[in-house]
């Protein structure tokens, strides 16, 4: 689809923000220079964030004999945003100042048979008004709530469109948390979550192309592509998980065979624990978390069958992750979520071997495979960053509208 004027302009405040959120404070002269903006499109857009309280001006900076130049810095007090994470085993809710730093966190378990979309639409309210009040902040200070869920979603109308994971088709989430939650609200999936977290504040920041590997309960590829999310014609890019890993393989959730997520979910990774060793201690049946814990531990203590584990785990995603580089040529692959930040390195370095043996040699030596840096929950951060970007992009709209009135007043009668 075509970019509009006003869309390279959201793109250019963006990029602006970034910038000052990762350099503050900053001068006018060294975001021009960053970003490659010209230095009147930089004056034009702080002026811009000046005016929303997201950046304040904070002093000056000696010149090498010339004028001195003024700084902006992040206004991190200047408002709040608020990133939700609904998983098919948890609800997790955060509240973050302007800096993107965690003031607040609610979260709760949620039980197989505890999913049902106006339970769900509850915890997440509640747990909202909880990060509020531990904050203690003023409602009217939340810019925004995004809100992510697994599967394919709508995000212009708000609606969950398919979770195989959690049984759901055509739920209007964003009309049930509206009878709740008085503040703008956002919805998306975890895979864009991940990626714009990465694009704001991680490994991706800065690279024109980027694969951001999900790995949680469900599996799935978040793009970034020329600088920017891709997203696909219907919002559906990234379904890496439901690609064919095994001809005639196992039975995944959306109802086909041998997708990539059956062997390195964590329902997946749970499944060749069993098939190596049906009897292990480090088995819970009916606990993916405490699974993948224990498996975690015990790799560290170089425990053979974790170890075993974890190699035919690398083996699998490696073969996935290859397709992807050979693919889309990437500059980095990013592993991302609760499971590989829990199995960390041991995962990594397998993985790397793994792709290694698959990808072809030229791509793959462009190509860097990274654990995500991101220290909080890349989920909710990118949530959050969901609410942060509809902030911005309402800027876009408010200006459009008063340029559209003034030239009406002014323009000869016909």
């Amino acid at each position: 689809m075509k970019r509009t004027s006003r869309d390279i302009r959201t793109a250019n405040r963006y990029e602006v923000l970034r910038q000052i959120i990762a350099e503050s404070p900053t001068s006018r002269q060294e975001l021009a220079a960053a970003t490659g903006l010209s230095l009147a499109t930089v004056a034009t857009l702080v002026g811009e964030l000046l005016d929303l309280r997201m950046i304040t001006e904070v002093g000056f900076e000696d010149s090498a004999g010339g004028r001195p130049r003024g700084l902006v810095a992040v206004n991190a007090p200047g408002g709040a945003l608020i990133g939700v994470d609904i998983a098919e085993t948890y609800v997790q809710v955060e509240l973050f100042d302007l800096a993107l730093n965690v003031l607040a966190r609610a979260d709760e378990d949620m039980r197989p048979g505890e999913s049902g979309p106006e339970e769900v639409a509850g915890r997440v309210a509640a747990a909202v008004a909880s990060v509020v009040a531990q904050a203690g902040v003023e409602a009217a200070r939340v810019l925004g709530v995004g809100v992510s869920v697994p599967g394919q979603v709508d995000r212009d109308t708000g609606v969950a469109a398919y979770a195989p994971n959690l049984g759901w088709r055509d739920v209007p989430l964003l009309d049930l948390l509206a009878e709740h939650i008085d503040a703008p609200l956002y919805l998306d999936n975890p895979l864009r979550a991940c990626t714009v977290a990465e694009l704001w504040f991680g490994a991706a920041r800065g690279r024109e192309d980027a694969v951001v590997v999900n790995l949680g309960t469900g599996v799935g590829a978040g793009l970034a592509l020329g600088g920017g999310l891709h997203r696909g014609v219907s919002n559906s890019a990234g379904e890496w998980g439901h690609t064919t890993l095994v001809l005639d393989g196992r039975l995944c959730h959306c109802g086909d065979h041998g997708c990539v997520e059956t062997y390195v979910g964590a329902p997946g990774i749970m499944q060749n624990l069993r098939e190596l060793s049906p009897d292990s201690a480090l088995l819970h049946p009916d606990d993916q978390t405490a699974t993948i814990d224990a498996l975690a531990r015990a790799a560290a203590e170089d425990d053979p069958v974790a170890l075993k584990v974890l190699q035919d785990t690398a083996r699998y995603l490696g073969a996935g992750i290859s397709d992807l580089i050979n693919l889309l040529n990437p500059e980095v692959v990013v592993l991302s979520s609760w499971v590989a930040a829990r199995l960390g390195e041991p995962l990594l370095g397998e993985v790397r071997r793994a792709v290694a043996g698959h990808a072809l040699r030229r791509p793959l030596a462009a190509t860097e495979i990274v654990l995500s840096p991101i220290p909080t929950d890349p989920v909710s951060l990118g949530a959050a960053t969901f609410a942060l970007e509809g902030a911005l992009r309402s800027v876009g709209q408010r200006t459009a509208q008063r340029t559209s009135t003034a030239r009406s007043r002014t323009a000869p009668p016909s």
